[in-house]
């Protein structure tokens, strides 16, 4: 019998009902606020098995492409062989660095007066209904972590973190560009839907009134960035890959690349003026994640020669010889945060995160010790090292007897192919690539390095031996790598608390110099090279 698939929950396909209907069977609750009738486009599900038994799209489905659906719209129309799905706007789990409060400095755009909110530029918000509170938003390419903030006292009040709803535009920033172009304003409107609702329970949770949220700050990519802020993000997909902020900056029309406008201009439940303001932009492809990374690690401030690396699908690297400092971008895709890897997925519940390979068997460790739905980055790193020194898989990726996949488990659904490592194998070497650039350009080696700062969703998990042997990260001494988490979101907090640090933020963006690493003469002999799952030599 054929079944509709849901991680380790199934139940029997029936032609003629919707998917959304059949979710709730499960008791998978999808999304959705407009009763069925496909026109929230909150229901999006990503169909990674038998698609080709579900009727065609309807006219309400028209805008999506590949293996995306609106739940409420699409009907099962045959049951001859398994149906799998997953819902996006997944939460995930959090991965901060152990001191992520660090040093809280608080001087807020925001300050309480006499009983009334009073902003940096004198506007004033109306009476005081409780104590002033930020929203700092980190928003990937991903995932999305928003953090509600007392502004007076810097405490962190919540935290959540969600898929970025944004993905049925495609897994990249170059897909999800085109896809804005031919069909505009799509991804804006699923984005803040899920913002809003993260930010309504997240209130309600609280007991807080959304007249509360009198300051936001965001951070994202040059693309994630705009987007949000309903900016023009075609002018990044084409040469010279420039934010029509940064064209603005560069021609002298702006003293920086940073945004702000009213949360109402950008249909967001804080009180309706309420400034939200995008961090600045360090040039091209690397953003204000990057930007707000540096902030808060204090790389800088600390000084020395240091690496800052945040892995995603969008790689932002930055170096520094102690005095000049570079960053470069690397297109890494979605591999390691579980796009193109058939049973890939973010860092949530039921995901693998660790693997090891003992006695011939494959032994995992799972978050939230539920039953294994895929496998997340760690695990993924994990995975390609222990084949490697199991010698179940040689430098090129290929299987032993010339196998085309493997199961991870016993009496399990996951497996691991071939196609998989081919995708992982251009993550992975992309990110190294910009490693050995930046660090040549800059005259260093790794023994050079004081401080390696790992950013990004899984830099807590990641196994850094794991990463040096398969070339993910250059190798270094296990006491220069600094686990910073997703530094992205810590950075987010700090700039929103303090206006000196906005001040000083943008100063340091202006003094970082941008690396192509496609102009690099060697670029394409470097990344065959990263292809291969060897060290990393410099």
């Amino acid at each position: 019998m054929s079944n509709l698939v849901h991680g380790s929950e199934r139940r029997p396909l029936v032609p003629g009902t919707l998917l959304f209907d059949e979710a709730a069977a499960l008791s998978v609750v999808v999304p959705a606020s407009c009763r069925k009738t496909g026109r929230c486009h909150e229901c999006v599900v990503d169909i990674r098995a038998g698609q080709d038994q579900l009727a065609p799209r309807t006219d309400a489905e028209s805008y999506l492409t590949g293996s995306f659906r609106l739940a409420c719209q699409a009907t099962v129309e045959k049951a001859e062989r398994d149906v799998e799905f997953v819902i996006l706007r997944r939460r995930l789990r959090i991965l901060l660095a152990p001191d992520a409060q660090g040093d809280v400095r608080t001087n807020p755009a925001v300050t309480v007066q006499d009983g009334r909110y009073v902003t940096y530029d004198g506007a004033d918000l109306g009476e005081a209904v409780g104590a002033p509170i930020g929203v700092a938003m980190d928003i990937g390419t991903t995932s999305v972590v928003i953090e509600l903030v007392n502004l007076e006292t810097g405490a962190v009040l919540a935290i959540a973190a969600i898929e970025n709803p944004e993905r049925f535009g495609g897994s990249d920033v170059m897909t999800r560009i085109t896809f804005e172009t031919d069909v505009p304003g799509e991804m804006r409107k699923a984005l803040r839907r899920a913002l809003n609702h993260e930010l309504k329970r997240l209130c309600g949770e609280l007991g807080l009134d959304r007249r509360q949220l009198v300051d936001g700050y965001v951070v994202g990519n040059p693309t994630m960035r705009d987007l949000a802020f309903d900016l023009d993000i075609r002018p990044i997909g084409h040469i010279p890959y420039q934010s029509v902020t940064e064209t603005a900056y560069r021609a002298g029309e702006t003293a920086t690349t940073a945004i702000t406008r009213k949360a109402h201009e950008l249909g967001l439940m804080l009180n309706a003026q309420a400034r939200i303001t995008g961090g600045p932009l360090i040039a091209c492809h690397v953003g204000a994640d990057a930007a707000a990374d540096l902030v808060a690690v204090e790389a800088v401030a600390r000084g020395g020669r240091f690496l800052l690396v945040d892995i995603g699908t969008n790689s932002e690297i930055v170096a520094s010889d102690g005095e000049r400092l570079v960053a470069a971008s690397s297109p890494a895709g979605p591999a390691f945060e579980g796009g193109g890897v058939r049973y890939g997925m973010p860092g949530a519940d039921g995901a693998i995160e660790a693997v090891r390979i003992r006695d011939g068997k494959i032994e995992v460790d799972v978050i939230g010790d539920a039953e294994p739905e895929g496998i997340c980055g760690s695990g993924l790193v994990d995975l390609l090292a222990e084949l490697r020194r199991a010698a179940w898989m040689n430098e090129r990726g290929a299987f032993a007897e010339k196998k085309a996949d493997i199961q991870l488990l016993p009496d399990s659904h996951i497996t691991f192919s071939r196609a998989d490592i081919g995708h992982l194998s251009i993550a992975k070497a992309a990110t190294a690539v910009g490693q050995r650039v930046l660090l040549r350009t800059l005259g260093l080696r790794p023994e050079d390095l004081d401080h390696v700062y790992l950013a990004g969703g899984f830099a807590n998990a990641i196994d850094t031996r794991s990463a040096f042997d398969i070339g993910l990260l250059v190798p270094v001494a296990e006491q220069k790598v600094h686990r910073v988490g997703n530094a992205s979101i810590a950075g987010a907090r700090a700039l929103l608390l303090d206006m000196d640090r906005r001040a000083e933020l943008d100063a340091l963006v202006q003094r970082i110099t941008h690396i192509e690493l496609e102009r690099e003469p060697d670029f394409f002999d470097m990344f065959t090279d990263g292809c291969l799952f060897d060290p990393i030599e410099v």
